[in-house]
């Protein structure tokens, strides 16, 4: 397998692509005027590729009304715009409908977390893990590399329900290449055995976490890439062998995210397993800098992470 750097957007797009070139169910809509990823879809599917301009509530109401008569629906824009300005059509006509009829509705979010680093808060995404996860029907995929978004896509037209995937906006290096026998339903999948101490990531703190056990061996690192559904009593048995779990998200922290996850899948063992969570405090992020700035002045850099394992020790 190839262990190129490649987007998850053009990854997943591929693979769609490739979809509608065999089934004319398949409709591709976009609020987003300027992406080439974009451009071959626009180009050899004129009569299923629809572009709603930067309008990202009529791009659910016009999503909704196509699942409704039958059609997949991929919906594309940038994530905190197509999660958070269209939040309120989301639940009124997507979330609320679904319940009643099925709906095969894909939200394609582009660049979660700080992947627009540079573009300010306007374009950071940390709510999307919290209030996703809460819409009742909705399956929330959050991969940490372009290979699941691949894998996804079978997926995707199957599960007849809405879903909101987050994609993050950089190119990354697979993780998934060298991992056998994956099971996507479960929603997770251990990357590496620990004996104390396991990092439990989603997104792209799932690079970090396999960084970080590079320089601090015996930690365990667990991926959790379907928040919604997972399998937690499978994910418990996994947890249980651990003394500490420590969880990281680009989201923000105590706030119904990938932490509150973990806390209720512990929680309902009522097994004494300390919990650590490694985030964004509630507070926008306005300093200017790479990735890698950003998240060393909040503790989420290597050396923040390896410090609050030696800790746990």
């Amino acid at each position: 397998m190839n262990e190129q750097l490649k987007t998850m957007r053009d990854a997943f797009i591929e693979k769609v692509y490739e979809k509608m070139k065999k089934n004319k169910r398949i409709i591709f809509l976009s609020a987003d005027l300027g992406a080439p990823a974009l451009d071959r879809l626009r180009e050899d599917f004129k009569d299923r590729f629809i572009n709603v301009g930067i309008a990202e509530q009529n791009l659910i109401e016009v999503s909704t009304g196509l699942a409704l008569e039958g059609y997949i629906v991929y919906a594309y824009g940038i994530s905190p715009f197509i999660s958070m300005r269209a939040y309120e059509p989301i639940r009124q006509v997507l979330s609320i409908t679904s319940q009643i009829r099925k709906l095969n509705v894909n939200l394609i979010g582009i660049g979660t977390g700080l992947s627009y680093n540079l573009s300010g808060p306007s374009h950071h995404c940390l709510e999307d893990l919290s209030i996703m996860k809460l819409l009742p029907n909705f399956v929330v995929f959050s991969p940490s590399d372009w290979i699941l978004t691949e894998k996804f896509v079978d997926y995707s037209i199957k599960i007849k329900l809405p879903k909101y995937l987050r994609f993050d906006g950089k190119p990354l290096l697979p993780i998934y290449h060298k991992i056998k026998n994956l099971i996507l339903d479960n929603g997770f999948s251990e990357l590496a055995k620990g004996k104390k101490i396991c990092l439990v990531s989603t997104g792209f703190m799932t690079h970090r976490a396999l960084k970080v056990i590079e320089k601090i061996k015996s930690v365990g690192v667990i991926d959790v890439f379907l928040l919604k559904p997972l399998n937690e009593p499978l994910l418990f048995k996994y947890l249980e062998r651990y003394k500490y779990i420590i969880t990281l998200e680009e989201g923000f922290v105590n706030s119904g995210g990938l932490d509150s996850l973990i806390s209720k899948v512990i929680r309902k063992s009522k097994k004494k397993i300390n919990l650590v969570n490694l985030g964004f405090r509630n507070r926008h992020v306005f300093e200017l800098g790479d990735r890698e700035y950003l998240h060393k002045l909040n503790n989420l850099d290597e050396e923040g992470i390896i410090k609050v394992i030696k800790s746990c020790r």
